[in-house]
């Protein structure tokens, strides 16, 4: 189950390693259609890219979201990208999913209404964030965003309540490894606040 940091995480007496440790990122960045227009080969070697950059930084789990729908109508988009067309699978030591729905408010309601119909009287934080990041066990530390520093992607609306961001002013086509390792980078120099205002 997904679990949000501890008190002693966001501040109190944990040390700089526990607070800046790795386990999970999050990269956001094109569209599904851009993504299908890598071709098989590319897009295999990009999420081999990206997690062997992930995992050489310590974290497991690497999660790629679609920035937005692009051209894709909202009607088309609620029947052709759903949860269930999630790909998994390992490479590098880092389990990598793709999870190609790009309005985050749609896979919200779908956690809730999945919950409500196994267990309306579990629908908390908790069990919610562990059906939105499922199959990680956590929600991302780091979220890496190909976009303007002034919009959020409308594909997140959970997801960063604890995750450090960075942008990248980057399109996703021209996303490679040394743009996460950037990323990385700079979330190893910041103290996190885990949603925390100081």
């Amino acid at each position: 189950m997904a679990s949000r940091p501890s008190k002693q995480q966001r501040g109190g007496s944990s040390t700089d390693e526990a607070a800046t440790a790795l386990r999970h990122v999050l990269v956001v960045g094109g569209t599904t259609q851009e993504w299908d227009d890598l071709g098989p080969e590319l897009w295999a070697l990009r999420r081999n890219d990206l997690a062997k950059v992930v995992a050489h930084a310590g974290a497991m789990w690497l999660t790629v979201r679609p920035y937005h729908a692009g051209d894709v109508r909202a009607d088309e988009a609620a029947s052709v990208m759903t949860p269930t067309q999630r790909t998994i699978d390992v490479r590098e030591g880092c389990t990598v999913i793709v999870d190609p729905t790009p309005d985050g408010r749609a896979r919200f309601l779908a956690a809730i209404d999945q919950l409500r119909d196994l267990a309306p009287e579990a629908v908390d934080e908790a069990a919610i964030a562990a059906v939105l990041m499922a199959p990680a066990p956590i929600e991302p530390d780091l979220t890496v965003i190909l976009g303007p520093r002034q919009q959020l992607p409308p594909s997140l609306v959970w997801e960063l309540a604890y995750s450090e961001i960075v942008y990248i002013d980057t399109h996703w086509n021209d996303l490679a490894a040394s743009h996460v390792e950037h990323a990385i980078d700079a979330y190893s120099r910041r103290h996190r606040r885990f949603g925390g205002i100081e």
